[in-house]
């Protein structure tokens, strides 16, 4: 715990204050769907939430968090359950405004990997659980916001495998592989907020969360993070937050 709220509940909050009312978001299960609840309770009731499994506009109930996205917890009050394939089809019809995700590997470039650690695809160190609906978010949403803790180990030069392709190498290369719209936006970490170089798409930090110094996140992260012009430090987590972060998940299955 520090200063009354953990890691998990510092990223939720922070990943909450990120999306907007009157917009779509395509919300992955966890701390994202935490985050999106959480927006949708306070600031954002028109937030449209769409999951993986087939579920437009749910809202989450208190204290029934699904961990998965095809338990039936996830479609409480929902508008529409259709086929999973029709959630994909509102995204490449550019109908869903924001992806929300995790991912275990992240590079400078904002391309996620949630495959396989280690140089061997076919005999990895680690196999993660794979793309799942990851892939399509980050390729075909308007953009993509993605909540991880900062450690080094997540912050690597170069992904071991690119899973879901953010600015893939940077300076127009998404454009060239054929992604005409969408990329990663923001890195909501739990040290702060990183973005992208306009021209280059190299992640830059751009916000700092309370008592964490510049030198911090650069110290956490594997590779050489730019600075943005002006770099704001974000409000902590009001009590009001917090107490209704915490009764979307009493059991704290994702909170620590």
């Amino acid at each position: 715990m520090t200063d009354g709220w953990t890691p998990a509940e510092l990223l939720a909050v922070m990943g909450a204050r990120q999306l907007a009312d009157d917009t779509t978001v395509f919300a992955g299960v966890g701390v994202p769907l935490l985050a999106a609840a959480l927006a949708q309770q306070r600031h954002a009731p028109r937030l449209t939430m769409v999951i993986e499994g087939g579920i437009i506009g749910p809202q989450i109930k208190p204290g029934r968090l699904p961990i998965s996205t095809n338990e039936m917890r996830a479609g409480h009050r929902a508008t529409m359950l259709p086929a999973i394939t029709d959630a994909f089809l509102l995204a490449q019809r550019g109908f869903l405004d924001c992806g929300f995700m995790g991912g275990a590997q992240i590079d400078q470039f904002g391309n996620i990997n949630t495959s396989v650690l280690g140089p061997d695809y076919w005999r990895p160190k680690v196999r993660l659980p794979g793309t799942g609906g990851a892939n399509d978010i980050v390729s075909l949403c308007r953009e993509v916001i993605i909540l991880t803790p900062h450690e080094p180990r997540r912050f690597v030069p170069r992904v071991d495998f690119v899973t879901s392709p953010a600015w893939l190498d940077g300076d127009g290369a998404r454009r060239r592989a054929g992604l005409l719209f969408g990329g990663v936006s923001r890195v909501v970490t739990t040290l702060g907020i990183l973005g992208f170089e306009p021209d280059t798409r190299r992640m830059r930090i751009e916000a700092t969360h309370p008592g964490v110094a510049i030198d911090v996140i650069r110290a956490n992260t594997g590779f050489e993070l730019g600075v943005a012009p002006r770099v704001a430090r974000t409000e902590p987590p009001s009590r009001d937050e917090l107490l209704m972060l915490r009764a979307l998940d009493p059991e704290r299955r994702f909170l620590g």
